[in-house]
This record gives structure tokens, C-alpha cells and sequence, in this order.
């Protein structure tokens, strides 16, 4: 194996274990009870879950239905109050730990987001310092004819954060878009009709 392939190798297993150690700790800060929620989470999205709701209450209203119908006292008659408790009671623990689950993964996305941009920014820089010292070493070469690229003159200039996330804003493609604020909609001139 060449020595370019052992780096290469050697790049994503430390990418890897960076992954591995980032999960581990956030499994190692996450609380039992946190943790037994997501796992009753996982459970409940499948589709078992549902079969089995639907199952159960479909068997307790036949056995009350069967019961009344042999003329005997069912315990739940029509309309099924009981059910509808129990069925009330299993969706607000189901409502409550999907919420807690999504609440957890919202804060683990909101902090890929973050490291991500982080990322880009510093993959931002090293770009145009190449680009800066590149340029510098075809203005220095003798054997290179000196000419002017305002391309890469543009290039050189580290991106301005704010200006880009307010052109996204003004063009439309945050929250406020998926919405149906489409750039059309808060254009004025846009709705007028000649």
C-alpha cells in the first residue's frame, strides 16, 4: 500500500473515531430516563404498535358486543367509555415521548448544523488561502505571463457570512418560504396586475 493511501486511511479512521466519540458522548450525557423514552419511542414507531392498538380494540369491542348480545352484563357497554379512556390515556404517553425523543434529536441536529457550518467555514478560509498563495506564486514565476483574473481576485475574498444569509433571507429560502411566503409574495410589484 503507498504512502498516500496509508494517509488517506489514516484521514478517515480519524474521522471515524472523531464520529464515534462525538455519539458517545452524547449517549454518555443522555439521563436513564432519556434514554428509556427512546427506546418506548422506538417501539411505538413501528408499525406493531398501531396493529396492536387497533387489535385490542377491536377485540374489546367484539367481546362487549358478544357479551350484551348472549345477554349478559359486559363490562364496557356501547359506547365503550372505558375503551376510550385507555385509548385517550395511550395517546397522550405516545404524544409525550415522541415529543421527548424529537426534542433530543432536534438538539442533536441543532448541533451537526453547527458543527457543519463550522466546517464550512474553516474549509471557506483554507480555500482562499490557496487560491491567495496560488495567485501569489503566478504573479512571482517568471515563466507564468502576469495576468489579470478577476475571477480569482474575487475569489481571494473570504465570504461575508451575514451578506449571504441575508441574499438566502431576501430570496426566500428560509422558514418563512416553506410557509408559502414565497419571494412573489412579499414582492409588492409582484402582485400587481397591468
Amino acid at each position: 500500500m503507498s504512502a498516500s493511501a496509508d494517509s488517506l486511511t489514516d484521514h478517515i479512521d480519524q474521522n471515524i473515531e472523531a464520529v464515534v466519540a462525538f455519539q458517545r458522548r452524547e449517549w454518555e450525557q443522555t439521563t436513564a430516563s432519556q434514554r428509556y423514552a427512546e427506546r418506548v419511542g422506538r417501539w411505538i414507531g413501528r408499525p406493531v404498535y398501531l396493529v396492536g392498538i387497533l387489535s385490542v380494540s377491536v377485540l374489546w369491542v367484539a367481546l362487549n358486543v358478544a357479551l350484551r348480545a348472549l345477554g349478559h352484563t359486559a363490562p364496557d357497554p356501547f359506547p365503550f367509555e372505558m375503551l376510550q379512556g385507555v385509548l385517550s390515556l395511550a395517546a397522550l404517553v405516545t404524544t409525550t415521548i415522541v415529543l421527548i425523543a424529537q426534542n433530543r434529536q432536534t438538539k442533536l441536529e441543532q448541533q451537526h448544523t453547527h458543527l457543519g457550518l463550522q466546517v464550512n467555514l474553516l474549509t471557506e478560509q483554507k480555500v482562499t488561502k490557496l487560491i491567495h498563495l496560488i495567485e501569489e506564486l503566478r504573479h512571482d514565476l517568471p515563466m507564468v505571463r502576469d495576468r489579470l483574473d478577476p475571477q480569482a481576485e474575487a475569489l481571494q475574498e473570504r465570504a461575508d457570512t451575514l451578506r449571504v444569509l441575508s441574499a438566502i433571507e431576501q430570496g426566500g429560502l428560509t422558514e418563512g418560504s416553506v410557509s408559502g411566503n414565497r419571494p412573489a409574495d412579499n414582492n409588492p410589484a409582484a402582485g400587481r396586475s397591468g
